[in-house]
């Protein structure tokens, strides 16, 4: 049995053994065998290319990605419950995106940006606007019920939609996180601001989730219960979990720049962007 169905009885519904979807798995594999094959050839790769720690935050990041996309918490979130859904889309737009590019080196990325349509491109959509545009558009896109039911429907527009998630978190983090001074960061005050905003959107989209009286999502109200919870309590909570963990966890990044500010002083965003494009 699985522990689900160890924690309570009637999520014994939600099946046997630890689910694993090939799409995920050939999807990773390759992208940390581009990774290593980067690693190794690119021209102006170290003697022994990313750091320790740079290969620490990319290979967790492409673990995490596994467990979430496949197991337990993939099939609550495919066939039970919303609230589950909504705990993977943080994960996949919060945690993954910035431990992939915290990993990756800017001499890794650089090469990708010599032709000049791909530099007026990446120059384009990294400024903090259009990140902020980007991601918070295909957000609210895939959670317009026509779109969400339409993803929960038909598995490849589900795959879709995940890739879309983490295609645009990756660019939302971009000014917090980037590798490139050809793509810079946001100074310290300008990435608390960022954060800040960041929540506005996502407390709205989650507002209305929260706050809806009736169900919005109908595959989830045809569903197998599990745990005793109600079709509609499912959707609020989902609301909720979007709303409170998602603000708080920009509310914790706004905290951990502003330390970082007030300990290097006011002239370490270059000095810090530097470093990170080694």
């Amino acid at each position: 049995m699985t522990i689900l169905a160890l924690l309570h009885p009637a999520a014994a519904q939600v099946g046997t053994g630890f689910s694993v979807h090939a799409s995920t798995v050939v999807g990773i594999v390759a992208l940390g065998g581009v990774y290593e094959w980067a690693g190794r050839r690119v021209a102006a790769a170290p003697p022994n290319g990313p750091s320790a720690g740079q290969r620490a935050a990319f290979f967790l990041g492409l673990l995490v990605l596994f467990f979430t996309l496949n197991g337990p918490l993939h099939d609550l979130s495919d066939t039970y419950l919303f609230s589950a859904h909504m705990v993977q889309h943080l994960v996949l737009t919060l945690v993954v995106p910035p431990l992939l590019v915290a990993g990756t080196p800017g001499w890794m990325l650089r090469p990708l940006l010599r032709p000049r349509a791909v530099r007026r491109l990446a120059e384009f959509v990294t400024r903090p606007g259009a990140c902020f545009l980007i991601f918070n558009v295909v957000l609210t896109a895939w959670h317009l019920p026509p779109m969400y039911n339409m993803a929960l429907a038909h598995h490849p527009v589900h795959i879709v939609q995940h890739l879309f998630f983490l295609a645009a978190a990756v660019l939302m983090w971009w000014p917090l996180l980037s590798p490139l001074p050809e793509l810079p960061r946001l100074s310290y005050p300008g990435q608390m601001l960022y954060c800040f905003l960041m929540t506005i959107p996502m407390s709205v989209v989650a507002i209305c989730v929260t706050m809806a009286d009736r169900i919005l999502y109908p595959a989830y109200a045809v569903a197998p219960r599990v745990w005793g919870i109600t079709p509609l309590d499912d959707q609020h909570y989902g609301g909720l979990i979007m709303w409170i963990p998602g603000g708080l966890f920009f509310y914790g990044v706004m905290t951990v720049v502003f330390a970082k500010w007030a300990t290097r002083g006011h002239g370490a965003d270059e000095q810090e962007a530097a470093q990170a494009a080694l």
